[in-house]
């Protein structure tokens, strides 16, 4: 599993930050192998997000990497 995050403009993190805020708060199942940084969350005009376009663009950047 991995996990999708925006970053706050200032904000300092890092993929092992997420992870271990992750391990702690979820059971070990649930916690992600992985953490992808994007700008932005692909959304619609009424602001819900677009799931196939996220996993488009995550289908990209794994195949890509």
């Amino acid at each position: 599993m991995t996990a999708v995050v925006v970053k706050k403009p200032g904000v300092q993190l890092d993929e092992a930050q997420v992870i271990a805020h992750c391990a702690a708060q979820l059971a070990h199942f649930k916690t992600p192998k992985g953490v992808v940084f994007l700008d932005a969350l692909p959304k619609n005009p009424s602001g819900k997000l677009l799931k196939r376009d996220l996993r488009l663009r995550l289908a990209a950047f794994f195949d890509a990497g």
